[in-house]
């Protein structure tokens, strides 16, 4: 495996990296071009490179073409007090940032030098999916981090595409439902607490749609929620659906859904131990949460639920 990877490594030192053509450079300049480019040179699969600068974009709030960072320090070395980008200063000053346009420069704030720089990282570790995930740990020391990238690189591999923007409202309109504003109404079950959702009424077994592109991450008994279901998106975002009358057939943790996928069917279990059900009107509990890399929090659904409607 070590030979391999020594020969996949002077391989592509050797290969030219291929520039844009004069047409190509006055043409938009799109993420997955640049993720399959680097797949070439690097051999790591791009729908991972993807995945990476998905997860960073969004905990970074970042809109530059590429969002992948890195420390200045890391990436041109600690003993590089100005910072010089040159390959060749990065090179001897022990920096990771690398050249991935071909200018003799790693710019840590060059779309092509981060993604080559990220793919050059994970193919020290090898190119089998383990590999590549203890790559990852490595990387974030966060397991969420890992498992959020790893679901979302596997969404991009299935749909082979990076447009996946689409969006559901979790009932069908051709269903009898009702709903409002129910976000930071008090909840007394299980102690003073908020109501973290919105709340859609609907009767007994009105199907329940997945809202989004996201991977199931949680099924089974909760004592609020009864028997819920959790998927986590592409922005991720953590989408919980709860007091179910039960899942839809053959669905399993670590699912690949899209919008308008029947996941359960509407009921009103929870509100105590595994298979109470009745204790209020039957009603889809709708929450979406957010993280960040480092924390996560509630926020209110009831927008995004009113323009998924529309």
């Amino acid at each position: 495996m070590k030979k391999y990877l020594i020969a996949i490594f002077l391989i592509s030192s050797l290969l030219p990296i291929p520039h844009l053509t004069a047409d190509e450079e006055h043409k938009p300049v799109d993420r997955l071009t640049l993720y399959k480019k680097t797949e070439s040179l690097t051999l790591i699969p791009w729908y991972y490179l993807a995945a990476i600068d998905q997860y960073e974009r969004q905990i970074h709030d970042e809109k530059e073409l590429v969002a992948i960072t890195f420390p200045e320090t890391d990436w041109y070395g600690v003993s590089n007090l100005n910072h010089d980008p040159s390959i060749t200063s990065v090179t001897i000053h022990n920096g990771i940032g690398k050249d991935g346009n071909g200018d003799g420069e790693a710019q840590i704030d060059n779309p092509e030098d981060q993604l080559y720089t990220m793919a050059d990282y994970i193919l020290s570790y090898g190119l089998s999916k383990n590999d590549i995930h203890l790559a990852l740990w490595e990387h974030y020391q966060r397991p969420l981090a890992v498992k959020t990238i790893v679901q979302n690189a596997k969404i991009y591999e299935t749909y082979q595409t990076i447009e996946l923007t689409d969006r559901a409202f979790p009932v069908p309109e051709h269903f009898n439902y009702s709903y409002r504003s129910t976000w930071g109404d008090a909840r007394g079950f299980g102690g003073r607490r908020i109501h973290e959702g919105t709340d859609i009424f609907a009767d007994y077994g009105t199907p329940v749609r997945a809202t989004t592109y996201g991977t199931i991450e949680i099924m089974g008994w909760n004592r609020y929620g009864g028997w819920r279901l959790g998927i986590r998106d592409l922005n991720n975002v953590y989408h919980y659906f709860a007091h179910l009358n039960g899942f839809e057939k053959d669905r399993e943790v670590g699912d690949i859904v899209e919008p308008g996928d029947v996941i359960g069917y509407v009921g009103s279990s929870g509100y105590g131990p595994p298979g109470t059900s009745g204790k209020f009107p039957p009603h889809l509990h709708y929450g979406m949460y957010k993280d960040n890399g480092e924390n996560e929090w509630a926020f209110d659904p009831y927008p995004f639920l009113r323009k998924w409607e529309n």
